[in-house]
Order: structure tokens, then sequence, then C-alpha cells
């Protein structure tokens, strides 16, 4: 990844000073904002994008009194007359936006694509709230008003907002499937780090989730990690069909030589075990995580999982 302690050194400095600025500003007695868990309408069709289609472009929002960085492409063909899906895509600890871009490679698909940029936390890398080290921001309020940015600005198909990302920003997915799965359709997290920073679990409504994780990951390990409160991957997918309403024990088969699907029966609950893969997102090709292809793309399964949820 080209620079990101500089990068990393400017958000910083950016949050540090909007801070200080928004203490000066923010009224007495203003109550603080709640993150928005139902379906908001979208205002930003019959608009002209205010960022060029066919690129990826670097923006800024308010939110808890800083200033915010996400990078947004739009498709090449946009068109403000028709509402387009959109797909959070969240990076994992010390990495960036451009990162996250590249790895998970939404921005071919014919949808919105957004990769938010977490701040630097207590270790001086970014992060997502869930993780011990995530700063102090409430990046659940910011993914809720980032959403009420986007829909201000462009058509966004309110019903077809998904969420996915990789490891701590995996684990930030599970965080908001707990969170916001009002206005979220459905989640995929890819080698989540679900730690229990992220506090207690009590959704509005069933979260669709669709994980990818690998045996042999040695940061978030597939058995879990007790000194760290780190489940293992079986229990937290327990907890979540208890949470969905799913049947407790959960079919599976084999699409591939070492990949095991589990699917729950009763609920929207999926689970790709990939026997060997380490703390990557999983493609057929060489990408940002690893040199060394997987059996699988994540990616395309992601999608069709996504696409196939909306809210009612």
């Amino acid at each position: 990844m080209p620079g990101p302690t500089k990068y990393l050194r400017h958000l910083a400095l950016t949050a540090a000073t909007a801070a200080g600025l928004s203490l000066l500003a923010a009224p007495a007695a203003s109550a603080a904002p709640s993150p928005i868990d139902h379906p908001v309408r979208t205002t930003g069709c019959h608009r002209p994008s205010p960022v060029p289609a066919g690129t990826t472009t670097l923006r800024t929002v308010a939110s808890g009194g800083l200033v915010r960085e996400y990078t947004v492409h739009v498709p090449a063909r946009y068109q403000p007359s028709r509402p387009y899906p959109l797909v959070l895509s969240f990076h994992g600890h010390k990495r960036t936006s451009k990162y996250q871009e590249e790895l998970s490679g939404f921005s071919a698909y014919d949808a919105i694509s957004v990769y938010p940029q977490g701040l630097v936390g207590t270790d001086g890398e970014s992060a997502w709230t869930g993780a011990p080290y995530s700063a102090a921001a409430d990046d659940v309020l910011f993914t809720s008003d980032l959403l009420n940015t986007l829909q201000r600005e462009l058509c966004v198909d309110s019903r077809r907002i998904y969420a996915t990302g990789k490891s701590n920003g995996g684990g930030f997915v599970g965080v908001l499937a707990c969170r916001l799965p009002g206005r979220i359709a459905a989640f995929a997290p890819v080698a989540g780090a679900f730690y229990p920073q992220g506090g207690e679990c009590h959704p509005s409504r069933p979260a669709p989730i669709l994980d990818f994780h690998g045996t042999s990951d040695t940061t978030i390990p597939y058995a879990g990690n007790p000194a760290k409160g780190l489940p293992a991957l079986p229990d937290w997918l327990a907890a979540w069909a208890d949470r969905n309403g799913c049947f407790s024990r959960p079919i599976q088969y084999s699409p591939k030589t070492d990949v095991t699907v589990q699917r729950w029966l009763g609920c929207s609950l999926q689970h790709y075990r990939i026997e060997g893969a380490g703390h990557v997102w999983p493609s057929t090709a060489p990408n940002n995580d690893s040199a060394t292809p997987t059996v699988i793309n994540a990616t395309p399964v992601i999608w069709n999982f996504l696409l196939a949820h909306r809210l009612r």
C-alpha cells in the first residue's frame, strides 16, 4: 500500500482539528444525534451527480463533530433517474479506503460503491468501532450520517443498501448488523474480527449475513482467540442463527475443493469456510492481500448474496 503513514497522519490531523473546531461551535444544550435504523427516503434522484461518473472521488462528511473522509465510485453510465444499489466496503486495520476499493473490487459493478475511511486509533493506525484499538468516535453514527448525505446527493435505492468489509472492517460490519439492520439490507464480513468491544447485539430485525473465513487465518483465528475475546467462528455463527430465528443446525455442501458452504434454514445466514486460506479477501488471482490465490472469488459471491436482499 503506497504511502499509508503520511495519509494516516493527515487523517489524524484532520480529525483533531475538526474536533477542536466543533467544540467551539457546538450549542451547549444540543442533543446528541443518533444513528437512523430505518429506511430513509432518497431525495437525490433527478439531480446531477456531484461526482464524475466512472471515477472514484474523495469526499468528506461531517459526523459527530468530525470531518470524515470516504471515496465514492458512481457507475460510468450512471442515470440520476434510476435508483442504484449502494455498497459500503470497509477496510481493515491499518488500511485505507483506496486499498479496500482495490481489494474488494465493487467499483466494477453496477452500483454506487462507497469506501469509508477509518480514523486513527489508539495504536496510531486506522480502525473502526468495535476493536480495542479504535478511536473514540462513533462509526455507527458516521455510517448513518454518510448514508444520509449519499441519499441526498445520489439516486440511491433505499431498500438496497449493503455493507461488507475485511478484518476489523468485517468486524465493524458485524456491529452494523447489530445496530443498523433496519437501514442496511444485508451484511457480508470477510475474515471478520468480532471483538467483544463491539458491544451487546440486539438487532431490530433479522440481519441477512454472508460470512467468509479461512481455516489458516493466524490474525483472526477460525477457532477464536480467548485472550483477545475473539469468538470461534462456529460460536459467532450460532449466536446469529439464534438472533435471526434460524434452525440451529445448518445444511452444508462443498461447491469446490477446500470450500465448505453452510446455510441455515429458516433465515438468511451463510458461511464460507475455506480450508488453508489465511487472513485474506479470497480471490482466484493475486490481490493486495496475498500473491497466493485461493480457490474462490469472494466478491461475486458477496454481490449475488447482497442483491438477493432488500428491505421491506
